[in-house]
């Protein structure tokens, strides 16, 4: 029989030791090697983004260039201006302004904004547009100032202003006028100035089309809208001497009265005499040269001679300057005292009579 061998069962720690293996350490680098190794690792990471950031910034430089060179090419030079809305005299005008403008820029980097402005304060320019059409062409759309009225101005001459007191011009022999002149507009250019200027231009449009309804505008050759609460009209022909005060509502039917009241007394007095018209609530008084006042109550009927005429004194420039002992003040005394002087006279003659 064989004999078995057991062989004797050594320690675990015997066992762990012989399968463990230690491997030398590598002597190619000290922790400062490691450290760059780490560094140069993550620089490598960051040159994409790198990369990025660059080509963006050649793109945003390329543009810019291409952009410049792009503008400045002959291609956006102007070579057409397309004007509407204006007057072929100012149409000229116009594209001539705007020509100069974009001569440098060309139609690509035009201040279009700065333009329209400019063309905005051309005389008889109210509103300008500017566009472009690529490459080569700009459309200017104007809205021009038409002319309302023609204003006498404080030089004395006639000149013709829009809706908002502007002035456009001096009238030429072949325009066709308007039945009245207008004064008493502001020639100043501010806002304020503007502002009442348009408030007496609308006044002056209800006027025209009141008296036109009535047919009184013929009559009439200048309106004074210095003041609108008291609107004059110096009448027109043979009666241009005269001035009719309107006051400041209802000119049409006051106009129409005042001339009424005017035509029956002219009948039975000189009218060369008569000098204004003033309408005050429910009188119609009548100035004359020689200082005389005559009123007539609107409701009463005309009177047919000077003895229904209320006559009263009123002074005047030129008795100041003759003094009290002026023959033209005895020629305007009441009548009371004419009546006075009268009755004297009687008795005088009277008196004579019985001594003799």
């Amino acid at each position: 029989m064989r004999e078995q061998v057991i062989a004797s069962r050594g320690s675990r720690r015997a066992t762990t030791s012989k399968g463990f293996v230690q491997r030398p350490a590598r002597r190619d680098g000290s922790a400062a090697g490691r450290t760059r190794n780490v560094s140069l690792r993550a620089l490598f990471g960051y040159v994409p983004f790198a990369l990025k950031g660059l080509l963006a910034i050649l793109t945003i430089i390329m543009l810019i260039v291409g952009y410049r060179a792009a503008a400045s090419a002959s291609m956006f030079q102007v070579r057409g201006i397309d004007v509407t809305g204006a007057s072929p005299t100012s149409a000229e005008e116009i594209e001539g302004l705007t020509r100069r403008a974009v001569a440098r820029t060309g139609v690509w980097r035009a201040d279009l904004s700065a333009l329209s402005i400019e063309l905005g304060r051309l005389p008889g320019v109210r509103r300008a547009i500017v566009t472009r059409v690529l490459p080569d062409r700009l459309r200017v759309r104007i809205t021009e100032r038409l002319p309302l009225a023609v204003l006498r101005s404080s030089s004395g001459h006639l000149v013709w202003v829009d809706e908002e007191g502007v002035m456009l011009g001096e009238t030429k022999p072949a325009d066709h006028l308007p039945p009245f002149f207008i004064r008493g507009l502001t020639e100043d250019s501010n806002d304020e100035a503007r502002a009442d200027n348009v408030a007496r231009l609308q006044k002056y449009q209800e006027v025209v089309r009141a008296w036109e309804t009535l047919g009184l505008a013929e009559r009439v050759s200048e309106i004074n809208l210095i003041d609108l609460r008291d609107v004059r009209a110096q009448l027109a022909g043979n009666d241009s001497q005269i001035e009719v005060r309107l006051g400041g509502q209802d000119l049409g039917n006051h106009l129409k009265l005042a001339l009424e009241v005017l035509d029956r007394y002219k009948q039975s007095m000189n009218g060369a005499a008569i000098t204004y018209v003033d309408l005050q609530g429910d009188r119609v008084i009548l100035g004359t040269s020689s200082g005389n006042k005559i009123s007539n109550n609107i409701d009463a009927p005309a009177p047919e001679s000077n003895s229904n005429v209320e006559v009263t004194p009123a002074i005047d420039r030129s008795a100041n300057k003759k003094g009290p002992d002026s023959p033209s003040l005895g020629d305007n005394r009441p009548k009371a005292d004419r009546r006075n002087s009268r009755r004297e006279d009687k008795s005088t003659n009277s008196q004579r009579l019985r001594t003799r």
